[in-house]
């Protein structure tokens, strides 16, 4: 591993390259925040593709591409006189010491829990009205609901026990099936949606990432089904033209894979 000296020495050699491209390269020099914008999320997301996979090589050229958003960011915070990177370090630093009074203070702490729990307890000193307002509105709504779980467990509100929250869970699947039944779409959706909040919360008490379980199991399903169309291919035989049977076969074949 790189030295410390090394590593800022790279991290200064990133800074000056983005001085040079936002003077020199017209697309760089075009760039506002908000251009950046949905950029840097796509970036987000393939980085967790490449963790999901456990592609470390991978990881690192998405680290560096999502460094890359970080300062040029900064940068352009520079050029209009409100931050610039070492504006940026220092506040995160000053928030991290003050968010960690057991390592920084004298607080005293006897597990993750309570870590997480003295974290929120300072938010709410620091002016916050709710533990919610750490919640981006524009999250997808899944990773959402945990976060939601997650922010709230902080101050206590939670369930004791996991069978108490699979109750929850079947308690939401019969006012579904019951709404289902009545036919009435609006309030199949609001119990729809009240079943999937409590799988999360059931995910939670099973130490499961419930996003990153729906994920593998997206890449499972769409591995199977490119074998499915390749067998389908190589049989000259369109997916559409195929029975279900016939499918099903190669789907099993898949599963065994």
């Amino acid at each position: 591993m790189n030295s410390r000296a090394d590593q800022l020495a790279a991290f200064d050699r990133l800074l000056t390259i983005m001085d040079e491209l936002r003077e020199k390269c017209p697309w760089d020099k075009k760039q506002t925040l908000q251009s950046l914008r949905h950029l840097t999320i796509e970036e987000t997301y393939e980085l967790g593709d490449a963790i999901l996979d456990n592609d470390l090589n991978e990881v690192k050229k998405e680290l560096g591409d999502l460094l890359l958003h970080l300062v040029f960011y900064a940068k352009i915070g520079s050029e209009t006189q409100d931050f610039d990177i070492a504006d940026v370090c220092n506040e995160i630093c000053e928030k991290l010491i003050h968010r960690h009074p057991h390592i920084y203070g004298d607080t005293v702490v006897e597990n993750e829990e309570e870590v997480k729990q003295n974290w929120e307890k300072l938010k709410l000193k620091e002016g916050k009205k709710s533990v919610l307002e750490g919640v981006p509105r524009s999250l997808p709504a899944l990773v959402k609901a945990s976060r939601i779980q997650d922010k709230v467990k902080g101050v206590g509100f939670d369930w004791e026990e996991p069978h108490q929250v699979w109750d929850k869970v079947q308690e939401e699947l019969q006012e579904l099936q019951e709404e289902v039944a009545a036919g009435n779409q609006d309030k199949m959706e609001s119990e729809f949606g009240d079943v999937l909040f409590s799988m999360i919360n059931y995910a939670r008490f099973l130490n499961i990432n419930p996003e990153d379980a729906l994920e593998r199991t997206n890449k499972k399903f769409i591995k199977r089904f490119q074998y499915l169309e390749s067998k389908a291919e190589e049989l000259g035989k369109p997916l559409m033209d195929m029975t279900l049977a016939e499918m099903d076969v190669f789907w099993n074949e898949a599963k065994k894979l």
